[in-house]
């Protein structure tokens, strides 16, 4: 596999915490078998984003996208992701790393979570 794709998330003292993104993790997986997927989190949980990285690179992948689960580009986004993505670079040149923008800032997953929102009211 040629590209991987590492789901970012926050992390969390509580395991429980990264339940939903193991279950995104196998709708990607799902969609696209022919992608490598990692889940990675910034505090807390293992494996961290750097680590995420190292092992898919050690799968052969050559082009990474890191998907940001989080709601919206906050301080995270903008200065402690940067700063990682910097260090795998420079271990490893020949592999392309894009970060996209945060899955909160997403129309359609906006979309579907005022509709969850306006769901609950019916509860």
């Amino acid at each position: 596999m040629a590209t991987g794709i590492i789901l970012f998330a926050h992390g969390a003292r509580d395991a429980r915490w990264a339940e939903p993104l193991a279950r995104l993790r196998a709708k990607v997986e799902a969609t696209r078998p022919d992608v490598a997927v990692r889940a990675a989190f910034l505090d807390f949980m293992q494996p961290d984003l750097a680590n995420a990285a190292e092992e898919l690179v050690a799968a052969g992948c050559t082009h990474l996208r890191v998907v940001p689960v989080f709601i919206a580009m906050g301080g995270h986004m903008r200065e402690d992701v940067p700063r990682i993505v910097a260090g795998v670079r420079a271990r490893h040149p020949g592999v392309a790393i894009e970060v996209q923008e945060a899955l909160g800032e997403h129309e359609a997953v906006l979309d579907r979570m005022a509709h969850a929102a306006v769901e609950a009211l019916a509860r």
